[in-house]
C-alpha cells in the first residue's frame, strides 16, 4: 500500500502560479511512476504530467507543456507541480496518483490521493 497526500490548492487569478505537493509513504519503489491528473467540473479525469522516481524522466500533456513542471525531491519523498501562467480552464480538482508501469492513463494507477482543488478566475 502507497498513502498520498496532496497539498497546495487554492484560489488564484488568471495568469498566476501555484505549487502543488505530493507526499507519499507506505510500500513506495524507487521502479514506480508518480503522475498528476486533474478534473474539471462535470468533465473525465484528464493526465497532466508523470515522473518515473528512480530515473527523473519526466512526461507532460500538451495542454500543459512549457507551463506546468513535474518535479520529486528524494530527500523528502515528494513530487511537486509548478503551474505557471494559470488559465481559467485550468480550474479542476487535482490528484497525485502512483502506477507500477506509468503511462497517461489513468487506469494504469494504482494509488490515489484525495486530490486538491485548485480555482483559476477570470
Amino acid at each position: 500500500q502507497v498513502q498520498l497526500v496532496e497539498s497546495g490548492g487554492g484560489l488564484v487569478q488568471t495568469g498566476g502560479s501555484l505549487r502543488l505537493s505530493c507526499a507519499q509513504s507506505g510500500r513506495f519503489f524507487s521502479t514506480y511512476t508518480v503522475g498528476w491528473f486533474r478534473q474539471p467540473p462535470g468533465k473525465e479525469r484528464a493526465f497532466v504530467a508523470a515522473i518515473t522516481w528512480s530515473t527523473g524522466i519526466t512526461n507532460h500533456a500538451d495542454a500543459v507543456k512549457g507551463r506546468f513542471t513535474i518535479s520529486r525531491d528524494n530527500a523528502k519523498g515528494t513530487v511537486s507541480l509548478q503551474m505557471n501562467s494559470l488559465r481559467p480552464e485550468d480550474t479542476a480538482v487535482y490528484y497525485c496518483a502512483v502506477s507500477r508501469l506509468g503511462g497517461v492513463i489513468a487506469s494504469s494507477y494504482d494509488y490515489w490521493g484525495q486530490g486538491t482543488r485548485v480555482t483559476v478566475s477570470a
